[in-house]
């Protein structure tokens, strides 16, 4: 793994990043690679067959990648540092000023430095083994809920990048850093318009860097586009779905046990693109939100089902409750399925590696 920029940028000293960048690689190819144990992972019965490819273009004729490539990359577009204001209300974002330092207060009234909690500009880039820059090919897009680090939590605990190297799809991750290890749903630079769509653009400059061939830039630059939100990160996925500037990009949106609010955006989105899937799965943390959002839908006369459909297609709209000893914490790991996200890979036709 290479990439991980000076402490200037993201505060790291070179020797740490080294340290960080061989040990992250080292996971990301255990993870890609031999035998992986499976105790409690559900197989998926009655998969779909598979749909035939998605017509595109082909920009680079690179063979697949015969190893898993993981980065931790500083962006300029990346939702933090951010210096602008707070939407909707009449003040900065750091809105606390205590000598040279800048701080944000939370609606709970804790105060977040901005050097401790909001200073980390630095993506997850993850391309698996077997990538094919031939092949039609998904950009998920990861938003990490609280308290966690790109590290610790998204790529070692959660094991996202390996349950996506563990599917059959040809996809690719990016997973932007927000509040670092703090009880904060903030957007950051999110929060302005266009603000999303250019920062996917520097994502595909920084995968194709990260694949080897410059070529590959078109190719990730068109790619569909994934949304995978957990717990506070979806407050980052509305704002993205009304200022972010997709287009007609968006596949579909996940999220994890994440609709805390915003049930309004999600609602007119789910509404207004029958392009695109969603899919809200959750435990008795946000039960009384989805069963909210489900009575929404129902009044508008929009069709959903409680099951998860064998397929994701464009329009599929689907609410799944897991049992009452699942946890909120393990959700990304442990939801209706065992790996959830390669299930969900898995059922979208036409990207298979």
């Amino acid at each position: 793994m290479t990439g991980l920029r000076n402490k200037t940028r993201c505060g790291l000293s070179a020797p740490r990043a080294m340290l960080i960048a061989a040990g992250l690689c080292a996971a990301a190819l255990a993870a890609s690679g031999g035998a992986i144990a499976e105790a409690r992972r559900t197989p998926v019965m009655g998969r779909p067959a598979e749909a035939a490819p998605v017509p595109h273009r082909v920009w680079s004729r690179s063979a697949p990648l015969a190893q898993s490539r993981t980065r931790l990359a500083g962006f300029e577009t990346a939702p933090f540092p951010y210096n602008g204001w707070m939407p909707g209300k009449d003040k900065p974002f750091h809105d606390i000023v205590d000598g040279d330092r800048r701080g944000h207060s939370s609606p709970r009234g804790h105060v977040f430095w901005e050097e401790e909690t909001f200073s980390d500009p630095r993506v997850l880039l993850h391309i698996p083994k077997g990538f094919d820059a031939r092949r039609p090919g998904l950009m998920v897009i990861y938003f990490h809920g609280h308290r966690a680090t790109l590290e610790r939590d998204v790529h070692t605990r959660q094991q996202v990048p390996a349950q996506i190297t563990r599917s059959g799809s040809n996809a690719v991750l990016v997973a932007p850093q927000f509040a670092v290890n703090a009880a904060d749903s903030s957007a950051g630079r999110f929060w302005e318009p266009g603000a999303f769509g250019r920062f996917l653009g520097e994502a595909a400059q920084h995968l194709a860097q990260l694949h080897g061939d410059r070529r590959t830039v078109r190719t990730f630059a068109s790619m569909p586009v994934v949304i995978v939100a957990y717990s506070g990160g979806y407050l980052p996925t509305a704002w993205s779905l009304t200022r972010g500037g997709l287009e007609k990009r968006l596949r579909g949106v996940v999220l994890f046990d994440a609709l805390y609010g915003e049930l309004g955006i999600f609602a007119d989105w789910i509404g207004n693109d029958p392009s695109a899937f969603f899919i809200s799965s959750y435990t008795s943390s946000t039960r009384g939100r989805n069963a909210e959002l489900q009575r929404i839908l129902s009044e508008r006369e929009v069709a959903f089902t409680t099951s998860m459909p064998r397929a994701l297609r464009p329009g599929s709209i689907a609410f799944l409750s897991t049992d009452a000893d699942t946890s909120h914490n393990d959700f990304v790991t442990r939801a209706w399925v065992d790996d959830p996200i390669r299930d969900l890979l898995d059922r979208i036709g036409g990207f298979r590696r």
